[in-house]
């Protein structure tokens, strides 16, 4: 039966191109989430997300008798080429049943495309940013999933690896138990560090007070992140974007900062809690009773994710992750969690390998693998 590949031209498309991954994966893939689907349809319309002004992309929709059979994207990184003297494309949001001629069709298309935009390899699956789903799933497929990762079925790297792609980035994803143990180990070398540095510790109970806080957490991310595998600097605008889609689903007593002595932050960390049973209950949908799903998962859930952390590079190897950690993991225990994952960490990364691989009882439970192919 012959595969036909379309772009994405309407409103019709990118709902079939938004919708997709449920007909792939449910009921019959247990640990796979649903996306929030208010949530997708902002981030995939253009004249919302920002990111689409700033970059080159192509949406592509395979179908078989008439029927949507998968989907992927294709991005030119403008910014991070120019960065870097390359010419690198990205194919990301890739779906497909298990038909491997879906899935070459899929990604011959975006190859093709990738090169009259004078791309010289492809990789993926990675989008506009490390914010997103990175990887396809490589080990770990009977292990829950957690939001912002990739719950691809196994059959999606053996296609890749077929058609030539080799593993470029691997991305670690570990589970910790939460201690009071922990504490005591830190507790006494981190109240020495604050004070000699002359920083102090912020801590919030409403989200508000986080506010005046954004732009400087993201000035940090901009100068800090520089090494980590795709990251371009986010803009005000696409700082703001993100606040806005995940502030009010954070809970501030799991925000933590460090400011000096003029109130810049120095370090930060950013963890929440797993919404992942919850938002697969609501099926992506908060209305009309997915917002009550999330809402009880949000105050009952013991599983702490990390989502995002820094450290000031003239501050850094003096202890402040420490001194975060500490006041993390207070925070957690109060509230209750038991267990904390550390969301994706590159396999390269090896001091903050160490930090985790020396707390008690960790547990490496999954990976995920970015691939890369020469075009020319």
């Amino acid at each position: 039966m012959a595969i036909t590949i379309r772009e994405v031209t309407s409103k019709k498309d990118l709902n079939a191109f938004i919708y997709l991954p449920e007909k792939i994966h449910y009921p019959e893939h247990k640990n796979w989430i649903h996306p929030l689907y208010i949530d997708d349809k902002k981030f995939f319309n253009r004249k919302k997300n920002s990111s689409f002004d700033l970059n080159t992309t192509t949406l592509l929709l395979a179908y078989k008798n008439n029927n949507v059979v998968g989907r992927i994207m294709g991005i030119i990184p403008v910014e991070y080429n120019k960065l870097n003297n390359v010419n690198t494309a990205r194919f990301c949001y890739f779906e497909t049943f298990e038909d491997q001629e879906v899935f070459d069709a899929l990604l011959v298309a975006v190859e093709k495309w990738a090169v009259e935009n004078s791309a010289t390899q492809l990789i993926g699956p990675m989008g506009f940013s490390d914010k997103e789903p990175q990887g396809f799933l490589t080990s770990g497929f009977d292990a829950p999933t957690m939001m912002v990762t990739n719950c691809s079925f196994e059959y999606m790297k053996d296609f890749i690896e077929q058609k030539q792609y080799h593993p470029f980035v691997v991305l670690c994803q570990y589970d910790v138990p939460l201690t009071e143990k922990i504490l005591e180990r830190y507790l006494r070398f981190t109240n020495r560090v604050a004070n000699n540095l002359n920083v102090k510790v912020l801590e919030f109970t409403k989200t508000k007070d986080i506010k005046p806080f954004v732009q400087s957490v993201f000035d940090l991310i901009n100068t800090t992140y520089t090494d980590i595998y795709g990251f371009t600097k986010v803009s005000g605008a696409e700082a703001d974007e993100f606040a806005n889609r995940f502030l009010p689903l954070l809970n501030p007593k799991l925000i933590k900062l460090i400011v000096d002595q003029n109130n810049k932050v120095v370090a930060f960390v950013i963890a929440m809690p797993n919404l992942s049973p919850a938002i697969r209950k609501a099926k992506g949908r908060l209305f009309p009773f997915g917002w009550y799903h999330i809402l009880k998962e949000n105050r009952s859930s013991k599983r702490l994710v990390l989502l995002l952390g820094a450290v000031q590079n003239e501050m850094q190897n003096k202890g402040l992750n420490a001194v975060l950690a500490v006041k993390l993991i207070r925070s957690a225990l109060d509230l209750g969690f038991t267990m904390m994952d550390s969301h994706l960490i590159m396999s390269e990364n090896t001091k903050m390998r160490r930090e985790i691989e020396r707390l008690d009882n960790y547990k490496l439970y999954k990976k995920y693998t970015i691939y890369k192919k020469a075009l020319v």
